[in-house]
């Protein structure tokens, strides 16, 4: 068994297509909260308003780092997937704290990207554009199994 670190952007649906497209494997996913108004909001929530928005960031930023380090401290392979949109700062961050761990790190993203991304592709293990070559990795990872033509 494998537990796999799903981290980056939340606004598409990559996460739920590793892990419908690992569903024989014997895999343990974790990864963020990906609601973005609770994950926002989670530190004023649970420990008290603030009225300047640095501070309310901040204490949410803080809650989430309890997560995030405890997923990618506990995580055999982090999954890094940088989307389109939007630029997933949090993202970088989390594949710079994975490769300083020494965890295995495969980093998703679109050719586009390649250029700004390259520091964080070199520190990877793979570098893939598709939630399929995740499932085909950690197929091959634990049974040696290579997919299908």
């Amino acid at each position: 068994m494998i537990n796999v670190y799903l981290s980056g952007e939340i606004h598409t649906d990559w996460r739920e297509q590793i892990v419908s497209g690992a569903g024989e494997l014997d895999v343990i996913f974790t990864g963020p909260v990906t609601d973005h108004d609770a994950s926002d909001d989670c530190g004023v929530t649970i420990m008290g308003a603030e009225h300047d928005k640095f501070w309310h960031d901040n204490k949410g930023a803080k809650l989430n780092a309890i997560r995030t380090r405890k997923g990618i401290e506990d995580a055999d392979i982090v999954v890094v997937r940088f989307g389109e949109k939007y630029k997933q700062w949090n993202a970088a961050f989390d594949a710079g704290y994975a490769a300083a761990l020494g965890k295995s790190l495969v980093v998703m993203h679109g050719f586009n990207h390649q250029h700004a991304l390259k520091e964080i592709d070199a520190a990877a293990l793979a570098v893939v554009e598709t939630p399929q070559q995740v499932v085909d990795i950690l197929d091959y990872v634990l049974n040696g199994n290579l997919p299908k033509a």
